[in-house]
């Protein structure tokens, strides 16, 4: 079991993260286009946060402004998090989505 403790408006939320598949990938960072932030910031941050050389990076930034949204890393949800709280400080619309099951 793992405790994430996130404030939000003053309040100290704290939630219980039981999973049996943390090293699995089950989640992924989605980022969606805007007007806001160049390329050239994006590309920068997705290079610092996510680890991706350069070439990748740019290819994420512009998927994501010719197609609204680009996933640029999956993972587990701890480590998709985390980088989605940093996406926020940096002013970066993203989500975590969960992968659908291929099992029916």
């Amino acid at each position: 079991m793992v405790l994430i403790r996130l404030k939000l408006f003053g309040k100290i939320l704290i939630f219980h993260y039981i999973s049996t598949m943390e090293d699995n990938k089950t989640h992924k960072v989605v980022i969606y286009n805007d007007d806001l932030n160049s390329y050239d910031y994006v590309t920068a941050c997705l290079i610092r946060m996510c680890k991706h050389d350069p070439i990748q990076a740019e290819q994420c930034a512009v998927t994501a402004h010719n197609v609204g949204k680009c996933v640029v890393k999956s993972g587990a949800f701890l480590d998709m998090f985390e980088l989605k709280t940093t996406f926020d400080d940096l002013d970066i619309n993203s989500e975590i989505e969960e992968y659908a099951s291929g099992m029916y």
